[in-house]
C-alpha cells in the first residue's frame, strides 16, 4: 500500500519492526509535494517516534489476525479480554490500547488484533451509543448550522456537538475520530 493511505490504528512494518500508526497528517506545503507525517510506535520497544513518508511511498502493512472478544475489566495497569469461542481470557497493556481505552465498556464485544499469536491492540465498533455527562445549555434560537459546543460523554472524553444537543442525552458517535454523528433514538 502507499503512504496516503494510512489511517490511524494500523499496524505497519517500519525498519523491520511492527510500528503501530498512533496518529497521521497529510501535509501539502505550497508548492512541494504531498507528504504523510505518521506519529508511530514500535510495538517491540515501546518507543513513540515521528516520521515523514512521501505520499507515494510503498508501506507494508502487517498481517493481523482478529478474534471476537469480549471486554471484561480493567486492573490499573491492563484491560482483560475473554474469547467468545473458547472463553480463553487475555491481557493488553493501557499503553497497547493508548486512546481506544476510554471506549471500553464491560460486556462491549469487539475484535482484538494479533500477531503471531500476541495481542496488539483492538478495533473499535463504527459507531457507539453514549450519554452526555455535561454540556453547555441550548441557547435558544440555535440551529443545526451554527457552531458546535463541546460536550464530556460519561467515559470522559470530549467531542464536539450541534448546540441542540441536552444533557443527559445518548448520541452515535464514530469513537475512531471521536466524532458526533446524531442523536440516538
Amino acid at each position: 500500500m502507499q503512504a496516503n493511505d494510512i489511517r490511524k490504528g494500523m499496524v505497519i512494518v517500519f525498519d523491520g519492526d511492527l510500528c503501530k500508526i498512533m496518529e497521521f497528517r497529510h501535509h501539502t506545503p505550497g508548492n512541494l509535494r504531498a507528504m504523510v507525517q505518521a506519529k508511530l510506535r514500535n510495538l517491540r520497544t515501546g518507543n513513540q517516534f515521528e516520521h515523514r513518508f512521501r505520499s507515494n511511498d510503498d508501506i507494508e502493512q502487517a498481517f493481523i489476525n482478529q478474534h471476537e472478544m469480549e471486554y471484561m475489566y480493567s486492573d490499573g495497569h491492563a484491560h482483560h479480554f475473554m474469547n467468545t469461542e473458547s472463553f480463553e481470557q487475555i491481557e493488553i497493556s493501557e499503553e497497547d490500547l493508548g486512546d481506544a481505552a476510554a471506549w471500553l465498556e464491560p460486556g462491549v464485544k469487539l475484535q482484538v488484533q494479533f500477531h503471531e499469536q500476541r495481542p496488539i491492540g483492538i478495533e473499535l465498533p463504527k459507531t457507539m451509543r453514549v450519554r452526555i455527562k455535561e454540556t453547555q445549555p441550548m441557547v435558544k434560537g440555535a440551529t443545526q448550522s451554527s457552531s458546535y459546543k463541546p460536550a464530556t460523554l460519561e467515559n470522559g472524553v470530549v467531542v464536539q456537538v450541534p448546540p441542540f444537543v441536552t444533557e443527559g442525552e445518548e448520541i452515535i458517535v464514530d469513537p475512531v475520530d471521536n466524532r458526533y454523528i446524531e442523536r440516538a433514538r
